[in-house]
C-alpha cells in the first residue's frame, strides 16, 4: 500500500518540520546553513512562495511556508532533493540525508499563524560569541559594540 496523499490547501500556511537522518546534523559548517538559504532562495524563483518565519537548527529546520501555485510537497521535495545532493557532495557522502518525509500541518487561522510563529522563533537557541563572531565576518550579520 503507498503512502496517504498529502493534503494541499493553496491559500493556507503550513508548519513544515524536516530533521536530519538518525537527528544526525543537517548544518555542520555555516556555509551550509548558507547554502540551504541560496537553495531556498533559488526554489523560490521557480515555485513562488512565502515564509512568514523560519528556523534552521543544527539537526532540524522548521518553515511557516505558504505555496498558492503549486503543492507543498513539490515545493518541499525540490527542496530537499537540492539539499541532499549539496550535502552529499559537500561532505562525500551517499545515501539519506533527511529522517523521513517532512511533517507539514495548515495552519487554521490568525491565532494559529501567531502559535506556530512564536514557537518557531522561540526554538532557535542563542548563537554561540564564536559563531556571531563567524557570522560577522562574513558581512551576514552586524554585531553592535559596546559602549
Amino acid at each position: 500500500m503507498g503512502r496517504q496523499k498529502r493534503i494541499w490547501v493553496p491559500h493556507r500556511f503550513y508548519h513544515i518540520v524536516c530533521r536530519g537522518n538518525r537527528r544526525d546534523p543537517l548544518f555542520k559548517e555555516t556555509n551550509d546553513f548558507l547554502a540551504f538559504l541560496h537553495i531556498l532562495h533559488q526554489l523560490h524563483e521557480k515555485i513562488p512562495f512565502e515564509i512568514a518565519a523560519y528556523c534552521l537548527m543544527t539537526n532540524h529546520f522548521h518553515l511557516q511556508l505558504r505555496s498558492q501555485q503549486e503543492p507543498i510537497s513539490k515545493v518541499m521535495a525540490l527542496m530537499n532533493k537540492r539539499y541532499a545532493n549539496y550535502y552529499n557532495t559537500r561532505y562525500r557522502l551517499t545515501g539519506h540525508v533527511f529522517e523521513k518525509r517532512y511533517y507539514g500541518k495548515w495552519i487554521d487561522n490568525d491565532s494559529g499563524m501567531l502559535e506556530v510563529s512564536r514557537y518557531i522563533h522561540l526554538n532557535s537557541s542563542p548563537p554561540s560569541e564564536e559563531k556571531i563572531q563567524e557570522l560577522s565576518q562574513l558581512g551576514i550579520i552586524g554585531v553592535k559594540s559596546e559602549q
